[in-house]
């Protein structure tokens, strides 16, 4: 297992690396460099030159490479044009926010997804296979950002159940502790603190997981279709082994394979893409910011994102590898 773990970890540096060097190409070849983007479309000549010069982009391709590498691994992602701070300063701030709702909604997707996914399976053609079916490919059908706002507008404005916007009331005087609303409450024993926190989560979490849902009943059911016609399954029921052993060792165990897979991914992209879903409700995270971010061509806190989001699927990816290695012993021997 260690051996795997460290092989992964190797595999992770020529990834990275890869990536910093299209993000500083792409970096060089903006729209009047980097210096526009900063300044403004209306800046002079002699201003540019001046930003140039103070950001080192008047020194070689190799050298401002250099100085790049050594600023992402320092953890310099540079400063925010929109609010002057750092800007790994603002991602450490705002990320608690989203690693909450992302959590939280593919924790729904996969409690609800897996169980419905391979219920369908095993009553293919019922009223509960079409019905999985149907309503997957409607979840897949629906824009995120779409569902925040039905959801929003039925139970957070007309029903008043839920919150509409934030992640807590500001009545409320939490605790900060590590940045996560729920866990703070939870060691201090601000318990209201967290419940409100998680009232705050429901809809957002909902509206995010619906795509995960979706691609998770979808594949659950796929991949149980096909483990529970296999020769190893029909060898089980042959010697006489009890059904439930049999759904579970040999059916499940062996489905969760692809599903795990679809889990890592979806996890990743759940963190990268939760910004139409925090804007809907200010919820205050990483998406909420980049979007602003993308608004006011804040190219610090764009490259920082990349690189973090970036780091966030490598890092998930090899959770996904040791997982594997868990659910199929195989896997360690190769």
């Amino acid at each position: 297992m260690l051996r795997l773990v460290v092989r992964r970890l190797l595999q992770l540096i020529p990834t990275l690396l890869g990536l910093s060097v299209l993000l500083f190409l792409w970096l060089d070849r903006l729209p009047g460099g980097p210096a526009s983007a900063i300044l403004g479309e209306k800046a002079t000549e002699a201003e540019v030159a001046r930003i140039n010069r103070a950001l080192g982009l008047d020194q070689p391709v190799y050298v401002q490479y250099w100085r790049f590498l050594k600023r992402i691994a320092e953890l310099d992602l540079g400063t925010s044009t929109q609010t002057g701070q750092p800007v790994w300063d603002e991602f450490v701030l705002r990320f608690p926010a989203t690693v909450e709702l992302s959590l939280l909604a593919i924790l729904i997707a996969v409690v609800v997804g897996v169980p419905l996914g391979y219920f369908a399976a095993r009553n293919r053609g019922g009223w509960l296979d079409v019905s999985a079916v149907s309503g997957s490919l409607v979840g897949i059908c629906i824009p995120v950002f779409f569902l925040a706002l039905i959801l929003k507008g039925i139970f957070a404005v007309e029903l008043g159940v839920f919150p509409s916007y934030g992640r807590q009331d500001t009545g409320i005087n939490a605790t900060d502790v590590t940045g996560f609303a729920v866990l703070d409450g939870i060691l201090t024993g601000e318990f209201d603190a967290s419940w409100d926190a998680i009232m705050h989560l429901i809809l957002p979490s909902i509206a995010l997981a619906s795509i995960p849902l979706a691609v998770i009943v979808r594949m659950t059911r796929a991949s149980v279709l096909e483990v529970q016609d296999e020769d190893y399954v029909r060898t089980a029921e042959a010697k006489g082994l009890k059904r439930s052993v049999i759904r579970s060792r040999h059916v499940l165990r062996n489905a969760m394979l692809p599903v795990v897979t679809a889990v890592g991914l979806l996890t990743g992209s759940l963190l990268s893409g939760a910004v139409l879903t925090e804007s809907v409700f200010s919820f205050g995270g990483i998406g909420s910011f980049i979007r602003t971010a993308i608004d006011g061509r804040d190219y610090p806190v764009l490259v920082g994102f990349i690189m973090f989001i970036a780091l966030i699927y490598v890092l998930i990816n090899l959770l996904v590898d040791l997982a594997y290695s868990l659910i199929d012993p195989r896997v360690r021997v190769h």
